[in-house]
């Protein structure tokens, strides 16, 4: 009973603390424009991991940010998240409707304030886990969340 109150009253505080930011919580404003860095990194983590994984969240949340600070990639997380073809179809549209929204939002801030998966490292790729594909340029550096993570290197130099 009193997990439950104490789950109760974390979503209370979140759908609170977001929506006096300005931003949606669990879908309920679907505009790109509307949405603040810390909801389209919530919203990257929580479609494109596993959703009771916070290492895969933050996995997710550090090739986001690894992207960020690459002059190739939009310099903004919400420009990074909305690329074409990049994450998740409707990554910034679809509602967020169980509990790995909260757990996307501690997470979200951890990231937000400098907190990075160690094993990642330079990755700005991943795929869903169990994947192979024919390329030799993918060098594989985790795997977590139900994701691998890879960097692409030229072939021959690992």
């Amino acid at each position: 009973m009193a997990f439950t109150k104490a789950i109760l009253r974390a979503a209370a505080l979140a759908v609170a603390a977001t929506s006096l930011g300005g931003c949606s919580f669990l879908g309920l404003n679907f505009g790109m424009a509307q949405l603040s860095e810390k909801e389209c990194m919530m919203r990257a983590m929580y479609f494109e991991s596993n959703r009771s994984s916070s290492e895969g969240m933050l996995a997710v949340g550090t090739v986001v940010m690894n992207r960020l600070n690459d002059p190739r990639y939009p310099k903004s997380v919400c420009g990074v998240v909305g690329q074409k073809n990049q994450f998740a179809q409707g990554v910034l549209t679809r509602k967020m409707t169980d509990s790995g929204a909260i757990l996307a939002s501690q997470v979200a801030d951890q990231v937000l304030r400098g907190a990075r998966h160690p094993g990642v490292q330079n990755a700005q790729h991943f795929h869903t886990a169990g994947l192979r594909f024919p390329y030799n340029n993918m060098y594989y550096v985790l795997e977590a969340g139900g994701n691998e993570f890879y960097e692409k290197r030229t072939p021959g130099t690992f």
